[in-house]
């Protein structure tokens, strides 16, 4: 739990300090949120390793398709900042260590059901309302629910669902991004700012490391296997088989002596 509650800290430092940071300022938050984020992976297994790496690949694809090319939300820079990628990697381990702790554990299926219904109750609230009406977030509450109910690990979700709405709540409210009323592809999905249940949304994220990462981690086994026989020396058939018989005392190159009845009195490997 140290690591999600270093990390709930984290969020509001450097999002205070972009509400007024420049383009370089921001460059050395992203330095920061790097070196935190290398710091804690140093001592995890390699599955989270990978795990957190998948999801700072696939976030960082989905902030410049939905912000830098889409603009469904905008940066108060109109750029998706430095700190973003780590970022989501830190929130990802957030959700591991809720997920791994002992409390929550023990109190799995209580906190499970506070989830369901704080978010849907969040959700009820932007569709119903909210002066902003919110369809997004109720869409992101369907997909929260699922994979509540039939994912791996649960517990990772309600993490996911206690850092990236307070993620949500102070970046919106500190002006670091703003969400489009509207979505800008079919324009008919009003959006709250911040849409209720952004969890659910990033829940995609915890579902591709979860299943990207066994895959790749029997990949890269694979590809060491290879690179291992590739890099034991082989000998040629005709020298192994040439060293065989140098060194077998049965092998030896003496002319058959037929015996009186015409057959050899031992017998010579051809």
């Amino acid at each position: 739990m140290r690591t999600a509650g270093l990390v709930v800290l984290w969020i509001p430092v450097v999002l205070w300090c972009d509400r007024v940071a420049s383009p370089a300022a921001q460059v050395g938050l992203g330095v920061a949120t790097w070196a935190l984020l290398i710091g804690l992976l140093w001592r995890r297994p390699v599955p989270v390793r990978v795990q957190t790496a998948v999801v700072v690949v696939f976030a960082t694809v989905v902030e410049y398709v939905f912000s830098g090319w889409l603009g469904v939300y905008e940066y108060r820079l109109d750029h998706v900042p430095a700190y973003v990628p780590p970022g989501h990697g830190l929130v990802y381990l957030a959700a591991v260590a809720v997920a791994g702790s002992p409390l929550a554990v023990a109190y799995r299926r209580p906190l499970v059901a506070a989830t369901v219904v704080v978010a849907s109750g969040w959700a009820a609230w932007g569709v119903f309302v909210s002066p902003r009406p919110d369809v997004l977030g109720a869409f992101w509450l369907l997909c929260l629910l699922g994979f509540l109910a039939v994912g791996r690990a649960p517990l990772l979700y309600v993490g996911a669902f206690v850092v990236v709405s307070w993620l949500e709540l102070l970046g919106t409210a500190w002006g670091v991004w703003q969400w489009q009323p509207v979505d800008t592809l079919v324009g008919w999905v009003s959006i709250g700012n911040p849409p209720s249940v952004a969890a659910g949304g990033y829940g995609w994220f915890d579902l591709a490391a979860v299943a990207v990462t066994p895959l790749l981690l029997r990949l890269v086994g694979r590809v060491r296997r290879w690179g291992l026989r590739r890099a034991t020396p082989q000998l040629p058939e005709s020298r192994t088989r040439t060293a065989a018989a140098c060194s077998s005392p049965l092998l030896v190159s003496v002319p058959a002596r037929p015996s009186a009845s015409g057959s050899p009195p031992y017998d010579v490997p051809s």
